[in-house]
Formats: structure tokens, C-alpha cells, sequence
């Protein structure tokens, strides 16, 4: 069984004691790619190292979260140029809108948010969303981009079947992680309206955990209950998730992390 994990954040402080295992762990389950999203400028260095050390497993992307906008917001995506005209990334992301936190700076996520699927269609790269309590903002904003061709994934989607049926009308896929583990969450019940050809497996880690970690820190190795829990709603086996979700992962990921 083949898996990948199209979200998680490796490179973070969190696995500084124990980075080689967890990856281990993870390989030792199937998870055989790791896709890095970016955040912002702090986290370039810890990211690009992971790729150094881990090549053939590890695949960074490059951009400016939502939660990141702030006041030198500008400065930050034109470092984020700069490096997509340097070298190739898997994507551009994590992008979007994040109404959540903080709604200091709504306009100017706006801003950062259209610019950064501009520079994706320049570089023919595809985007990484995250959306929190924007959901049918970050569907309106990336729809004239879809027209446009544009591809991407809507990573931690644990909204409703309107919402997943819009994402997949504009072809971009559903990014699925340990929430659908939860029970309140409604996910899997809203999944079994879904076809697994739009669905890519993610953790997130270290963060939203699934069940029965959650509430501890979250790796790699825990996709499995992601897949787990998606086949049991489908009603087909694991291995045929893994299967669908893999090659959904490829599509999407390969022609750009070459």
C-alpha cells in the first residue's frame, strides 16, 4: 500500500527530537511522499533542509499563508517571486483566506491571496488553500483562476457537500486529514456523496490529530486512520483508497516537483 501525505509541516520545531524516526514510521506504513507547504519567510531554511536531506521523499512548495499577512505582506511575496523564479516547487501554499484569528488584515489576504494565483498561473505551478471561515470566499475568489486553468487542492476541507461540489466543478481536489475522524465533524457522512477522484489523503501534522491520537501531536505514519476511516465511509477497502488517492496526489503533484 502506496500513500501520501499532500500536507504536513515537518520541519517544524516539533520533530526536532525525533525527525529520522517519524519519517521512518511513516515509510514503514506506506507513505512514501511528503509534500511541505510554506508559511512565510521563517520558515524557508528548516524547509529546504528536509528536501536536502530527504530528496526523493520530501517536496517543499512555496508561499505566504493567510495568517502570515501582516503589514510587510508585500515584502513577503516578492521574496516568494524571487524564489519561484530561482527554482521549481510542487506548488504554491499555502494560500488563501483566514477569517478565524484575526481580521486585521482581511483586505490586504485578499491582496496576497489573488497575487499568489497569479504567480501559480505564471509558473504553471498549482496552489495549496488554506480557507478558515472562508470557505465560499476562497470558492469565489479561485473560481475566475479555475476558468483560467488553474489547479490546486483545498487543503483541511470539512465544510459541506455544496461546498465540495463547487470545488470539484472548478476541477481542484479536496484536501482530506484527521478531521474527518471526528465525530462531530460530519465529514464522512458528506464524503459518501463524493467521488475518491477528487479526494488526496493529508495530515496536517503536527496539528489536527486524528482519532485515537487527538489531542497529541500529529506525524505522517497517522494518514493510515485518515484512509482507514474514508474507506469505511465509501464502503470499499483501504487499499483501494490508497490506490485512488495516490494517483489523485500524482496528477496533481508530479508534473511539478520534477
Amino acid at each position: 500500500m502506496i500513500l501520501v501525505d499532500t500536507h504536513c509541516h515537518l520541519y517544524l520545531p516539533e520533530f526536532d527530537s525525533d525527525r529520522n524516526s517519524m519519517l521512518q514510521r511513516a515509510k514503514d506504513k506506506g507513505v512514501h511522499k511528503f509534500y511541505l507547504p510554506g508559511i512565510d519567510r521563517s520558515v524557508i531554511d528548516p524547509m529546504l533542509k528536509m528536501e536536502t536531506d530527504f530528496p526523493e521523499q520530501c517536496f517543499p512548495m512555496m508561499g505566504l499563508h493567510p495568517c502570515s499577512v501582516k503589514e510587510n505582506y508585500l515584502a513577503e511575496l516578492e521574496l516568494i517571486k524571487q524564489w519561484l523564479n530561482k527554482r521549481r516547487f510542487a506548488a504554491v501554499g499555502e494560500i488563501g483566506l483566514d477569517f478565524y484569528w484575526d481580521k486585521t488584515f482581511v483586505q490586504q489576504q485578499y491582496d496576497a491571496f489573488n497575487q499568489q494565483m497569479e504567480i501559480a498561473l505564471q509558473h504553471h505551478l498549482p496552489i495549496v488553500i488554506h480557507s478558515r471561515d472562508a470557505m465560499q470566499e476562497c470558492i469565489n475568489e479561485v473560481k475566475p483562476f479555475a476558468a483560467r486553468g488553474l489547479k490546486g487542492v483545498f487543503h483541511c476541507f470539512g465544510d459541506s457537500l455544496d461546498a465540495a461540489n463547487q470545488i470539484i466543478e472548478m476541477g481542484f481536489y479536496l484536501g482530506i486529514g484527521g478531521v474527518v475522524t471526528y465525530k462531530k465533524s460530519g465529514l464522512a457522512e458528506v464524503l459518501q456523496h463524493l467521488s475518491l477522484d477528487y479526494i488526496v489523503l493529508e495530515t496536517d501534522a503536527p496539528y489536527l490529530t486524528p482519532v485515537p491520537f487527538r489531542g497529541k501531536r500529529n506525524e505522517s505514519s497517522y494518514i493510515t486512520y485518515v484512509a482507514e476511516k474514508i474507506a469505511e465511509a465509501k464502503g470499499v477497502t483501504i487499499e483501494e483508497v490508497a490506490d485512488i488517492t495516490t494517483r489523485n496526489a500524482e496528477k496533481l503533484f508530479t508534473p511539478f516537483s520534477s
